[in-house]
Parts: C-alpha cells; structure tokens; sequence
C-alpha cells in the first residue's frame, strides 16, 4: 500500500485535471494503434498457399515453427493446395478483398473475414499487398443505402490504427471523395460498377452457346434439378438456338418482360455431382430500382455469376471466402475462365475456403438477429449486448481487440465452436493497457469523517494509468463525506451478518465495523458507528474518523500496516452517472440446441440497470468535454470520434465506456466487461454471482475430493504423494523482459541446474508469466526462486514456456495485487529439489503432461500457501508443512496469510 500510494503528492488546492479528455481520447487512439500493429497471425494453410504460388514470403507473421523451419499444410487442405498446379503464371499485385451484400448489419462473423483479408494484403507487402473494399450490390430488393453507410462505418472501425496501403500507381493515385476514403485500397467499388462488363460476359455465353433463356417456373426448376442422389433433367428450352436467346435476353434487358417471365441459365451439366453445376441461373428480371445505379437496369446477376468476373475485373488474385462457398468454387473456375478466355479480363482470380467464426452463448444468423430485434429482446442493431459490430462497438470493445481475437482465432478449414470467454479475455486484455484508471461507486455507501473540517477539500494527484505516465494525472478531491462501495462493508451486525451467523466471509480484507482500512491514495479510516434504515436495518451512514499521519499511504512507525484498500468518490464533487451492467445475451452455449427455440435460451440477467452511480469529478469532465467535441465536430469518416473511444477501468468493478445515449446533464456509461472472467466453466448455464461465492465453492470442491481420497487410502497418503511427484526445483533468473506480443506477459531466462547425459549444463529454460507490472525487471534478474520444471510445456502468445515461477499474491485485484516470488537463499545450488518439512523426498515425474498428471498440481496448488510467517508452505488436512532447502525454508519479502499459485 505504501508504495502504490507514493505518487499522492501534497495537497494541490482546487486544481483541475492535468489532461484534456479530447488528448486523453488521441492518446488511447494513439496506444490502441500501436497494439494494433503488435498483433500477427499465425501462418496458416493460405499464406503457405499463396506463398507457393506466387514465389513471394509473407512478413509480420508469428513464428510458430519452434525451429522446424516451414508451416506443414494439412490434409484438409490438400485439394486446395494441388489445384495450384492448374493455374497460370502469378500476376501482381497479391490483391484480397472484402465483399459483404449491403442487405443488413455486419457481426462478429463479418470481422473474421475482414480481419484476414486486410492482414493477409499487408502480410504480402512484398508483392504490393492490397485489399479492395467491394459491396456486392447485386440484389435492390433487400439492400439500403443505410446498410452501405454502416458496413463501411464497420470496416473503417475495425481496421482503425493499422497502416493504410500504399496506392502507387496513376490509375489508382486520384483525389478520393470522403465517402470512398478509408483502410482499403483505392475507392470503394461495387459490383454494380461492373455491370456492362458482366452484361457482355452473359452474351458471350450465349454466343459460345454455354448460357440458354429459360422460362421453367422456380418450381419447375427445382424439379428438373434432381437430387444429390440423382441427375437432373435438362430444361425443354435447353436447346434454343442462339440467334433466339440473344433476342430474348436483350428483350429481358429492354424491360420487355414481366419478373419471373425469363431467366438466363449457364449451360453446364444437368447430371454432375455438384448441383451448383447443374445449369445455374446466371441472370434474373427484377423491375426495382437500385440504390446506386437507379431505373438504368432491370436485370441483375446472380452472385455466383458476378462474384468471379468483380473480382477478374479489379485484379482480385485471392478470393479468400468461408467453406459455404466451396461446393461453389468450380462454379466460380468455371465463370472465370471463360471471362478470361473472351479476353474480357486479363486475369484468373482464385478462390479459397476457409472456416467461418461460430462462437458459443450467441447466434450470428441474419434471421434469428432479425427475430431479436423485431420482437424488441434488444433494444435495437447496436443494442450492445448484439453480436453486430455497432453493437459491439457503442459496448466499448475496442477494435484492436477484435482483431486480435480474430488473429488468436487463426485461420484452417476445420469448423470449431469458439468460446465467448477468449473474445472477452482479449478485450480485457487491449483494455488494461489503454484504460486509463478511475474510480466509481456502482452501490453507493455513504461515509461521513467526524474530525474532518466541514467545508475544506483537499486534492490528491493520481496516475491515470499505473504503467503509462504519459496519461499523466488526475485530481480526486477528498472531503468530509464520501461514497464507499456497500460490497466494501461487511455489516456483522446487521442483516447480512446475521445471515452468515456472525462470520466473515472467507477472504475478506476490506471494512468492518470497529475495524480500519484505507481509502485509496488518502487516509486509513475507521469506523465509529454505523447509522441504519429503521425499517430494513441496512446500513445508509458510516460515522468514521480518519488519520491525518497516514496520508499517501504512510503507515506511521510501529503501527500495523492495514490491509484492505478500497475505492471511494468525495461527495460533494462527485458525477451522478447511469451504468448498464452487460453480460452475455443467451444462457447457453448452443442457443435453442436443448430447449428447441433460442428466444427460450436467453438470458434473462443479461442487463442490470444502476441508477445511482457516483463517478470521481475527471470522468464526468473527460465524459462532458468527448460529448460537446462530439456534436461540434465528430470528425471525418476515416477518423470518425466515437462516445465509445472513452473508456476506464473503473477499478475492481471492471471496464466501462461511454454510451452514446449520454447527453452532458445524464451520463450513461456500459459496461464493456468484467475484471475476471465471471461464467462458471463446469456450469454453461450460470455465471458465478460473486468471486467469494466461486472461492469458497472452490475450497469446498478441493476439501470433498481430499476427503474421498483419504477414505480410500486410509488416510492423506495420496495427496502427500501428490505433492512429491511435482518437481519444485531452486533457479536462478537470467534475463527478464517484455513479451513481445503481450503487454500482460514478461520473458524470462531462467538457470535451473539442469544438465545432460555428459554432465554439461544445458542452456537457460524459456519461461513466460503473468507478471507485467507486477514486479520491476530490474528486481528479477539474478533472483533465486522456487520453479516447477516437470509441467508440460505450454505456448503463449506464440513462445514456448518451459518452466513456471511460483509467486505469492495478496487476492487484490487488478492494480491493487501485490504479488511477490518465493525466495530461496542465494546458497541454495540452481536445480536442487526442494522437499516439504517432515515428509519423505520428493520422487517428482518426469513429465506431469496427462490429464490425471496435470490434476495433481492443480490439487497441489490449492494447498499452497504464506504462512503468517511469510513462509511458504504445504497446508493439508490440518498438518502445515513448510518448503525447504537445504539452507532453511523458502519465504517471501513481506505477504503473509495469502496464496501461491
């Protein structure tokens, strides 16, 4: 407490915050940008593809091969991989795109395609990468100007922070209007601007005698298809003569027939496998106006017609699609190489598949997010709770985190159902580096200090960020009345206590009554009397007295240091703000997959209104400065401001960002996600209520399983063999740095003894831990700490960790852990096994890398821990057991009474 509390400087009377909201928002951008560009995908089977068919190594990728030198493409992959051997000699420049139908909102689904196609552009920088942003306006029944002014809201957003590309060369370097600026390539194209050009590759079909007018019914047409088990039937007009259905065909382009009349057909084979193949519609009568091109034409192409000429015309070299598409790619060959053989286009574009992002407690499908909306479960497409990317968006998910959970995603051919959980631990993780910290009250309690001057404020100077002192500082001002969070007390006698029979919960540090604890950055209070609601007995005052010598995190000398820390607002100078608390929108994991319907699958605490939130006096400044730049000048579209861009870790409630809803006289803040992941693992249906109901929960589980054990071996031989079989082991850290794809992780070099068949030392374990922030590298290097080098071996972020570093923590959470490594006196040989007092020696397995192997260290952990002592220890059935070395007990700096993990 007393270092985390040293930057509190001397009381700065009626100073206001240091730093502007508007360049607190430019600076996050800033930092978000630069994570952006930290982030890389793996390299997958379509860069090894488009590598070896261009002759062109892709950059930025993650070295994943662990020395093995290339990527193997698996045999999933391998149709896709020799039909290379068919295709002409590469032409550049590696060109991707993006093409979405501008018929609805784009999702979490959508992001995995744009994510890849702009990663794999700029992975190919040596081939001029590029990507085209394409709207595939083919079909003016369902689409809407709306929908294209969203879907390219969406791609800017998403891509914003990484590098433009490069345009160099006359035909694309023009002045850009504002609507076609953005992350892409050049200005945005539409299928519809290649309409003639697909026009004239329908009358060269038919010139070829390859495309016949049809005027079979759709049902007709259905039935003359056949089956998957049967051929098809070829259509009575199959056989017109080409001089005919060029004049019908230009009659249906005239307008001369009414919708339904006509169709234009590809002749193909009415009896392949493949029923794409099987004379498909190429050409359709739609009497309808079109959003871009208006009355000028009345037949419009089907998109497996138009898709591969669009993408021959604009020099489209990879059509990167989902694995729906694959049954169409001899379609698409089939079109393309015709196109290219008329000399229409002069070059082939390919097709390849991959899997497209399913992701668990939530649904993707257009006509169930349509249902959602409809029948008002979500107050609309950017209800924040949607998987929509502006839902998604007005949340607070920043987009470098979504782009980094679609590059953790990787990219393959095989389907997978994703978790919601990893998307949330990649926003937290992008969040705690940018999110400037703050504190908010979500359940207020009022607190009133008895021997502080009425009316006198006094001012703290706080980081905005632990770890970023560029943010620079914010003011909170401290007075005589102050808000608490209500969860920070514990009412022993009152109506919670009585419901726990007058005991603590497990775990608790904060405030009690008669008891002390420190208001963050301020003074140690404690409690003299509580004042209560005369009809529920619940507490609504605390008459405290503060100590003026433990200001800043003092702790006078000979004085114990108090151990709870916790957040608070002054009263007087306080925001009133709403906060709407979001969790996921469904219960479980495959929505209506059990119950049949997923509107029965919902759930129901999805949403949790707080009325009367109290915020420290920077936010509401920051929130009301990003509010009136916002309606004075939102910016361009490429650099467009959002209420969003404003975000905090309200600390130990979570990060929250401002909604658009806010006005300047009514803040509403969304919550974008918790702290911790709070959904139960071993329950799909339930999130966990509260983090000391799940540890208690938790320690019960350990206890029944350690009390079933000792029933069957007669005792507590079983565990005590459990921690013999883990090899803690003394080492020596060499070298400690940053992770280089992970703001949240160190990398460490560590010596621990070991040596090979000859004797000879063998080179420094890797190891990789959660330790960014917690401990300063320089007090790492050349430590001697306790390791375990029997786990198996596990990759993070793209580095193999080989070891694990055993440290203590305090159970704060966030900024406020305090966590420590377990010491081993510096005489203490590296590599030497460390043993539990009064126990034989430990005889630890090689490798602890089965499923029952690694339950016996998760069954040891559970039972390590720092003694009052500051010694770690083995605590099992009542009988402590400390560390040891041969040179004493293993400790830690100061902690005591906590956990080791």
């Amino acid at each position: 407490a007393d270092k985390e509390n040293s930057s509190a400087n001397m009381p700065i009377t009626k100073r206001r915050c240091s730093l502007a909201a508007v360049s607190l928002v430019i600076a996050l951008s800033s930092t978000l940008s630069k994570t952006a560009t930290g982030f890389a995908y793996a390299p997958n089977f379509i860069t090894k593809i488009i590598e070896q068919s261009t002759g062109i190594a892709p950059v930025g990728l993650l070295d994943v091969t662990g020395g093995s030198g290339s990527l193997a493409v698996t045999d999933a992959d391998a149709d896709i991989t020799t039909s290379s051997e068919s295709s002409p000699s590469f032409v550049g420049p590696i060109t991707t795109r993006f093409p979405p139908e501008p018929n609805g909102y784009l999702h979490l689904g959508h992001a995995k395609a744009v994510s890849f196609n702009f990663a794999v552009a700029r992975a190919f920088s040596a081939g001029k990468g590029r990507c085209h942003m394409r709207l595939d306006d083919t079909n003016p029944t369902k689409e809407d100007e709306e929908y294209v002014k969203s879907i390219l809201e969406d791609v800017r957003w998403i891509q914003r922070g990484c590098p433009p590309f490069d345009v160099d060369d006359s035909v694309d370097a023009v002045e850009l209007s504002e609507e076609d600026r953005g992350p892409w390539y050049g200005p945005v194209r539409k299928t519809s601007d290649y309409f003639s050009l697909i026009y004239d590759a329908a009358i060269h079909l038919i010139e070829r005698g390859e495309a016949f007018v049809d005027e079979l019914t759709a049902e007709e047409m259905r039935e003359y298809r056949g089956t998957l088990t049967e051929v098809g039937k070829e259509s009575p007009w199959r056989n017109r003569n080409i001089e005919e259905n060029l004049e019908l065909f230009r009659g249906m382009r005239n307008g001369d027939y009414p919708e339904g009349k006509y169709v234009l057909r590809a002749k193909i084979d009415m009896s392949s496998p493949n029923l794409n193949m099987r004379d498909p519609v190429i050409y359709r009568i739609k009497h309808e106006s079109h959003q871009a091109t208006g009355d000028e034409w009345c037949i419009y192409p089907m998109y497996d017609f138009s898709h591969p000429i669009a993408d021959a015309a604009e020099g489209v070299t990879h059509s990167l699609c989902t694995l729906e598409f694959e049954d169409h790619r001899p379609l698409y060959d089939w079109v393309a190489e015709r196109v290219f053989d008329a000399g229409l286009v002069d070059r082939l574009p390919r097709q390849i598949e991959f899997s497209r992002l399913n992701l668990k407690y939530t649904v993707l499908s257009k006509r169930k997010l349509i249902k959602l909306v409809e029948d008002k479960h979500v107050t609309g497409w950017d209800d924040p709770r949607m998987p929509t990317l502006s839902g998604i968006r007005r949340r607070g998910v920043p987009p470098a985190a979504i782009r980094l959970f679609c590059e953790r995603m990787g990219i393959s051919k095989s389907d997978s159902n994703i978790d919601f959980s990893i998307m949330e631990d990649c926003t937290r993780e992008v969040m705690d580096d940018a999110s400037p910290r703050a504190f908010a009250i979500l359940e207020p309690l009022k607190v009133t200090i008895t021997n502080w001057e009425d009316d006198k404020l006094e001012d703290f100077a706080v980081p905005r960020h632990p770890k970023r002192a560029e943010l620079g500082d914010r003011t909170v001002p401290f007075g005589k009345t102050v808000y608490i969070e209500r969860g920070d007390f514990f009412d022993l006698e009152g109506p919670e206590g009585i419901a726990n029979s007058g005991r603590l919960p497990k775990g608790f540090k904060r405030f009690l009554p008669d008891g002390k604890v420190r208001l963050k950055y301020a003074y140690v209070i404690s409690c003299n009397e509580i004042i209560r609601d005369p009809k529920t007995n619940e507490p609504v005052e605390l008459l405290c007295t503060y100590y003026p010598e433990t200001r800043a995190g003092n702790t006078p000398e000979g004085e114990a240091r108090v151990k709870g820390i916790i957040q608070w607002v002054e009263a007087s100078s306080g925001t009133k703000c709403k906060v709407m608390q979001y969790d996921r929108l469904f219960k479980t994991e495959e929505p209506g997959k059990e119950s049949g319907d997923f509107l029965d699958d919902i759930n129901e605490e999805s949403l949790t209104i707080l009325h009367n939130v109290i915020l420290e006096p920077s936010v509401g400044a920051d929130a009301v400065t990003v509010i009136n730049k916002i309606s004075n000048n939102p910016g361009s579209e490429t650099e467009k401001i959002y209420h969003s861009s404003l975000a905090y870790q309200f600390e130990r409630s979570g990060y929250f960002a401002l909604d658009s809803s806010s006005n300047v006289d009514d803040l509403v803040f969304n919550r974008v996600v918790t702290l911790r992941d709070t959904w139960d693992a071993g329950s799909a249906t339930q999130p966990k209520k509260a983090e000391n109901i799940q540890i208690n929960q938790d320690n019960e589980a350990t206890q029944t399983q350690q009390q079933q054990q000792n029933k069957n071996t007669g005792g507590n031989a079983a565990v005590l063999d459990d921690a013999r079989r883990v090899a803690l082991r003394a080492g020596t850290i060499l070298e400690a740095g940053p992770h280089p794809e992970a703001n949240s992780l160190i990398l460490c070099k560590l010596d621990c003894g070991d040596v090979n068949e000859a004797g000879e030392p063998e080179e420094p374990r890797t190891v990789v831990a959660g330790l960014a922030g917690k401990i300063p590298f320089d007090e790492l290097v050349n430590r001697k700490v306790v390791c375990i080098t029997n786990l198996k071996p596990a990759r993070m972020r793209g580095i193999e960790s080989t070891a694990m570093l055993l440290a203590a923590s305090d159970g704060q959470e966030g900024d406020d852990e305090v966590v420590q490594l377990l010491d081993v006196p510096d005489s203490v040989p590296n590599g030497e096994l460390l043993s539990f007092e009064n126990m034989k020696p430990c005889e630890p397995d090689a490798i602890l890398k089965s499923k029952g192997a690694l339950k016996v260290w998760d069954r040891v952990k559970a039972q390590l821990r720092v003694n009052d002592e500051g010694e770690a220890t083995y605590q099992n059935d009542g009988t402590v057991r400390k560390i040891m070395t041969s040179a004493g007990p293993v400790r830690v700096t100061s902690l005591k009474n906590c956990t080791i993990g």
